[in-house]
């Protein structure tokens, strides 16, 4: 206040050193003395030497923009969390899947042309929905491969091929199995291939004349059955349903209800005897409801109920005939 510079000393904090003497340390060959700044010096920054020695090596090793890049990745981490959370990975997938693929597009990789090859019971529509290809595929995405799997997954395909010619030719190669047979087991009745495979859980009108096979197991083994039964083309006409039973045999169920109860080993021979025996005697023409062939040395016969009282009642007469003739 009264230009000396009183009121300055008064206010000079402890340990702070005058001008001069930060001048004096310096020419002494002190380093640690700071230079004072001058009249119309910038401000300056602290520098690494200003912070704490660990802190001052990190930012050194850090690479330059470090920043920007743990912010996007703190930015893709809380947007994966999110999808992840809310259950949205599969519509995420596909969005980025039909960006990718509209971009393909876009360039000239559009699939143009698709050509099917094999195809039977399929229509194109199913050949290509099954496959998993869209209007939105583009050749440059489609996975070949991942294709050929998702077609073999379906019951109806054995075998496919999958081939693709750029920009815009997809060829598609499928080897169908064939509707066979169809099998019931518990009530529900499916259409079948001739290794068993079910190819449908319905019956749709164009199936209906398949032969029809029923029981455990029967799917599997129908095949070579059935391919005995047809060197039999008389009693393969006349049967309505083959059952396995137990695993082990199999009936016949003819049309007319008839039973034929078929041996465990020896199935051609009794077969053959079958046949003969309709041929010669016209036995599925008999009033009987089975016949059992289970033993190799004879045949039996269950006659129907009324068979079994019209022949109760003429044995009964002819018991009378005898005993009024002795």
């Amino acid at each position: 206040m009264d230009g000396g510079g009183r009121l300055a000393r008064s206010l000079r904090l402890p340990g702070a050193r005058s001008e001069k003497t930060v001048r004096t340390a310096r020419r002494a060959g002190d380093p640690r003395a700071p230079v004072p700044p001058r009249p119309g010096d910038a401000e300056v920054t602290p520098s690494h030497d200003d912070l704490p020695p660990f802190l001052s090596e990190l930012q050194r090793r850090l690479p330059r923009r470090f920043g920007l890049m743990a912010t996007a990745a703190i930015l893709l981490a809380s947007l994966g969390f999110g999808v992840v959370k809310g259950n949205h990975v599969d519509e995420f997938a596909a969005a980025l899947s039909d960006a990718r693929n509209a971009t393909a597009n876009a360039v000239g990789f559009r699939i143009t042309n698709v050509a099917i090859t094999g195809r039977r019971q399929l229509t194109q529509d199913e050949v290509l929905a099954t496959g998993g290809v869209t209007g939105r595929s583009s050749l440059l995405f489609l996975d070949a491969a991942t294709v050929r799997d998702r077609l073999k997954a379906s019951p109806w395909i054995a075998d496919a091929t999958v081939l693709k010619l750029y920009p815009g030719q997809l060829h598609i190669d499928i080897t169908e199995r064939t509707a066979y047979a169809l099998w019931q087991q518990d009530g529900a009745v499916s259409v079948i291939a001739d290794d068993g495979t079910v190819l449908e859980p319905w019956v749709a009108q164009r199936f209906t004349s398949l032969p029809l096979v029923v029981g455990k197991g029967a799917a599997t083994r129908a095949r070579d059955f059935l391919t005995l039964l047809a060197q039999y083309p008389q009693v393969r006409a006349a049967v309505k349903a083959i059952v396995l039973v137990g695993e082990r045999r199999w009936n016949l169920r003819l049309a007319d209800g008839l039973d034929v109860r078929l041996p465990e080993t020896g199935v051609e021979d009794a077969l053959a005897l079958l046949s003969r025996l309709d041929k010669d005697d016209r036995l599925f023409s008999r009033d009987i409801t089975a016949i059992d062939l289970r033993l190799s040395d004879r045949v039996t016969v269950r006659l129907s109920e009324d068979a079994a009282k019209a022949r109760d009642e003429q044995l009964k007469k002819s018991v009378k005939r005898k005993g009024t003739d002795a």
